[in-house]
């Protein structure tokens, strides 16, 4: 892997990690306490905030703001302006830094752009919100999601493709780009190891 590359406009507060091969481009504030895994792209005007870990090749488009008590595995995409809150019902006059919720973002999930992530909620891994979306529940690994508040309408393969499975029921379906084979059991999908 290369170095770490940091615009000279970025600012890297004293303390935060970040990995071989990131990349932190114009206009980015990366707080002292937040750990960045390696390969991670964060597009200009991005924050992370001090309570924060990002995986491996985690790429933040540019415009989003990471907040304290939000985590994202390795392979997340966080679409441009796509917004993670912490606190979920603020008011400027009542101090609630303390009474922040987790926000948990599984391996290889996709976030699309200007969607919304209310805390205290976990995006299963590999899952797919649309753009503009408002997720304000837990969303199941490979689901799709859609709409304000978000639904869920169908299946993501690993590779971003749509699959032939039902919402419900025992079915299967092949990733038509990749060959791969997925099953749904018990309202959940799952991908067959070959």
């Amino acid at each position: 892997m290369s170095e770490v590359s940091i615009h000279p406009t970025a600012i890297v507060d004293p303390g935060a990690s970040i990995g071989e091969g990131s990349r932190v481009w114009h206009w980015v504030h990366v707080c002292g306490g937040a750990r960045i895994g390696r390969g991670c792209s964060l597009g200009q005007n991005v924050f992370v905030g001090n309570d924060v870990s990002l995986g491996d090749n985690v790429k933040v488009q540019n415009n989003v703001s990471i907040y304290d008590a939000v985590t994202l595995e390795n392979d997340v995409f966080c679409g441009p302006s796509m917004v993670f809150t912490n606190v979920y019902n603020p008011r400027a006059a009542v101090a609630r830094k303390s009474e922040y919720r987790r926000t948990l973002v599984r391996r290889g999930a996709t976030l699309g752009a200007n969607c919304t992530v209310v805390c205290g909620i976990t995006v299963g891994e590999f899952a797919f919100v649309a753009a503009g979306a408002v997720v304000n529940r837990d969303v199941k690994p490979y689901a799709l999601m859609v709409g304000v508040p978000a639904r869920q309408i169908g299946w993501m393969s690993r590779h971003g493709e749509r699959l032939d499975l039902p919402l419900e029921g025992a079915a299967e379906a092949v990733c038509r780009t990749t060959g791969e084979r997925y099953r749904l059991v018990d309202g959940y999908c799952e991908r067959i190891e070959q």
